[in-house]
């Protein structure tokens, strides 16, 4: 449609208030489609429409029955794909959210799945500087989309 996509590919989220705060974020945000496993993510149910104040009947939810394959797909579609972990040096906002770009979100238990994070182009982390060593999934997500939001408005 001529848009510069802006996707979620969210990695085994399986609580449905996440998940439904990462759909109110993500249409807060102009994302385009939330990308999630067929199996083991949290179902589109009433707590998860609830949380996500309506989002859910807005953004696009797409279900891969195979999440290596998409992020192939996408990669070979020009799509940047970002992978949000710890396991970097890289901090989020000195990435380049312009172009094409679809952000992976691994589960709170234990993150990205290895075979994700190394078909990702990027690896990005969010600083944190207090003792505990890890933010809700939500929230990281919010944080990282509203980077995205900020340069895509300049």
């Amino acid at each position: 449609n001529g848009k510069n996509p802006l996707l979620l590919i969210l990695d085994r989220i399986t609580d449905v208030r996440n998940f439904g705060a990462i759909a109110r974020s993500a249409e807060c945000a102009g994302a385009n489609a939330i990308v999630i496993p067929a199996r083991g993510a949290a179902q589109v149910n009433g707590d998860a429409m609830k949380t996500s104040a309506g989002a859910l009947h807005k953004i696009p939810v797409c279900r891969s029955e195979n999440l290596k394959d998409t992020i192939e797909y996408l990669k070979n579609s020009g799509v940047q794909i970002m992978a949000c972990t710890e396991k970097t040096t890289n901090y989020y906002y000195a990435a380049d959210f312009s172009l094409p770009t679809a952000i992976i979100m691994g589960s709170e238990e234990d993150g990205i799945s290895p075979e994700y994070l190394k078909r990702s182009d990027v690896k990005i982390k969010i600083p944190l500087l207090g003792e505990i060593c890890s933010l809700n999934v939500s929230v990281a997500t919010g944080i990282v989309l509203y980077e995205a939001v900020k340069q895509r408005m300049k």
